[in-house]
Order: C-alpha cells, then structure tokens, then sequence
C-alpha cells in the first residue's frame, strides 16, 4: 500500500494513502469499515476513488509540515507527547526573520540527517513562517519535498537563533555551507505534524 512518509514519532493531521481492492463496499462507507478495525491512534477521514496509477507518495506535489514548541517556563504534562518543551526563553522576533531565508529553492545537504536516501538535497519551500499561540511558538513550512528530519533539524538551528546562539542573518550562509555541523541539533520528534499533502499544482 503505498503510503506518504514522513519521520518515526511524528503526528499526522493529513496523511494520504492508497490501495487497490475489489471490494464491493461503498466508497462513502470504506473509512467506517477501516475505522472500525483499526487501532484508535489511526482514524480515516475520507476515501475517495482515483486513477490505478495514482501513487500517495511519488505523486506529491506540496507538503506543510508543523512543529510545535511549548516556551513555558514549566512546560506541560498533558501535552508533553504533542509538544516539544523548552524552557528558556526564545527571541521569537529573531527567529521569525531567521526563518524566511529558508524560502526558495536551496541544497538543504546541511539540515538533512545521516542516512539520507534521495540522491538530491535540494528542495523548494515555498512558504516559511513562526508564529505565536499561547505558549506555543509554532513553526510552519510548505515545500516541494523534505528531506529525513529535515524540518526537525530547521527547528533546531531556529531554537538557536531565539537563544541568540546564531543570528538571524547567518542562516543563509549555513545553508550555503551544506555543512550539517553548522546547523542546529535535531529536535524530537513529538512536536512535528504533517499537516496538509497536496497533489495539484497552485
């Protein structure tokens, strides 16, 4: 069943995929049936018929990924495995310039882990922002494709920048680089969501 991937741990709003079944269900009640077998962590919203060649995770066009960090001093108990705590107090408004020097089309070979597969670093992101909810400092990204723990290690050298240890304008220059030692460490994976996979061009 070819399925959209994304990293172990990580939480999923708008995951797609695909199968073939000569099933006589009715495609309105398919997610019902599955619901109904399948563990309470996975829940289908929707099935719907598409071409025999369609494929959940070559055919992507467009990803939004978000990553979710809990600033408060005391962090959460309840949420602790949606979000990513940490304590010290971020610059937000340093982090928010930082992160628009990731838009646009760039080797991203320094915010990509080892053991990466694709035989090409560069990817587009086509729209790059951090915003504020509560005691949440969110962070979205939309782009072409993400590499593994790509957008783990991107949240990673922004927390750096909020702690002042890298400045905003030095991101372009690491990015340049293709370095993974100058980029920020890899953040756990209980903050990130894939929210949205989209399979028309905009």
């Amino acid at each position: 069943m070819p399925l959209g991937r994304t990293d172990a741990g990580v939480h999923a709003l708008g995951q797609v995929a695909n199968f073939k079944t000569n099933s006589n269900i009715p495609i309105e009640k398919i997610a019902i049936a599955i619901n109904a077998n399948v563990k309470k962590s996975i829940r289908i919203k929707k099935a719907e018929e598409v071409d025999l060649n369609f494929h959940a995770r070559y055919h992507c066009k467009r990803k939004t990924y978000r990553y979710i960090i809990n600033n408060s001093k005391h962090g959460t108990a309840i949420y602790r495995n949606l979000e990513y705590c940490f304590s010290p107090k971020l610059d937000v408004a340093s982090m928010k310039k930082a992160i628009s020097y990731f838009e646009g089309e760039h080797d991203f070979s320094a915010f990509k882990a080892s053991g990466t597969s694709s035989k090409s670093s560069v990817r587009t992101i086509y729209k790059a922002e951090i915003f504020e909810k509560g005691n949440n400092i969110i962070l979205e990204l939309t782009g072409n494709g993400f590499l593994y723990n790509m957008v783990r290690i991107i949240a990673g050298t922004v927390v750096e920048v909020g702690l002042g240890k890298i400045k905003p304008e030095e991101i372009l220059p690491i990015i340049e680089s293709k370095d993974r030692q100058k980029a920020g460490k890899t953040l756990p994976p209980q903050g990130l969501y894939l929210v949205e996979v989209e399979y028309e061009e905009k």
